[in-house]
């Protein structure tokens, strides 16, 4: 079972913008882009790159995702904190 992960993500407050962005991606749009453009988080000025980080250290729906869900696949995950795109790079 993985224990640690490497992903980026892009946060925004509205699921619409959320799947705006998502198709975007899904044209061949950078994820680092719109990561720069569009995230409320902070990491968005890298390139939404949150680093490598131990399982349990996000909030659950998202640490479940990252965990379980596809790897380098895009996908959308609702938290209390908004809506995120998430990329897995990897778990190791």
């Amino acid at each position: 079972m993985a224990r640690a992960a490497h992903a980026l993500h892009i946060l925004v407050k509205h699921k619409e913008q959320a799947e705006d962005i998502l198709k975007q991606l899904q044209k061949g749009a950078k994820f680092q882009t719109l990561a720069k453009k569009f995230s409320s988080c902070p990491s968005g000025k890298k390139g939404g790159d949150l680093g490598e980080f131990k399982k349990g250290q996000m909030v659950a729906q998202f640490d479940k995702f990252i965990f379980s869900g596809e790897i380098l696949t895009p996908t959308i995950v609702k938290t209390r904190f908004g809506y995120h795109i998430i990329k897995t790079l990897y778990r190791t």
